[in-house]
């Protein structure tokens, strides 16, 4: 039951989002968003993470499919994107437009879920996770900085410090400093609970079998 109402709710949640994306130019949307039109499929195309992504401009609908709150957050995305220059800077969450609350929450969540991310895990094997889901890596004063293309002008930045004698090891989701033109913070939050999720998911497709394989 409480299945089916969560389904139910997600279910009035996307047609809302697809209301708002009615009646607007899909050509303007994808200049806005940093999508690229297809004028002879009436499809809009962009990148997220490892995915291609093909949305339908008749009733967007999305090829690949994605789980439920990425495909959410993505035609949130579509509504709100202003075409505003992304910007190199990087913040918190709590840093966000209304996150003081709720954003600062979240850089908590996600400090203690990257430190038992971390743990264990060897740094070649970690920076091939970020790799499997689109990352490039930037200089800055963690031991691995990995950007990773959630979005087109919306990235999510995790900064990883390794283990060592002294520290056990750490790490710290940002995004960039243009983050509240394209999202609200409870999309962002959103944003960050796929990406925490998805590197696991990751780091478990890629070595899990082979570490419960491993002669003891």
């Amino acid at each position: 039951m409480q299945k089916e109402r969560k389904s139910d709710a997600f279910q009035e949640m996307l047609a809302v989002a697809k209301g708002w994306l009615a009646g607007r130019s899909s050509e303007e949307l994808a200049e806005l968003a940093g999508a690229e039109w297809e004028p002879e499929t009436k499809h809009l195309s962009l990148q997220s993470l490892n995915q291609r992504l093909e949305l339908n401009a008749g009733d967007w609908s999305v090829s690949p499919q994605l789980e439920n709150w990425h495909y959410l957050i993505l035609l949130h995305y579509l509504s709100i994107a202003d075409g505003t220059p992304l910007s190199d800077e990087m913040t918190t969450f709590g840093n966000l437009k209304d996150g003081l609350i709720r954003g600062t929450k979240f850089d908590r969540t996600a400090d203690t879920a990257l430190a038992g991310f971390l743990k264990g895990r060897e740094p070649e094997q970690l920076k091939e996770v970020c790799r499997s889901l689109g990352a490039v890596f930037r200089d800055s004063n963690a031991d691995l900085c990995a950007v990773f293309p959630f979005l087109p002008r919306y990235p999510v930045i995790v900064k990883m410090w390794f283990a060592d004698e002294e520290f056990p090891a750490s790490g710290k989701m940002l995004v960039s400093g243009s983050a509240d033109h394209y999202l609200t913070i409870e999309d962002a939050v959103t944003v960050g609970e796929v990406m925490l999720g998805r590197l696991e998911e990751t780091w478990r497709g890629l070595y899990a079998t082979a570490h419960l394989s491993d002669p003891e």
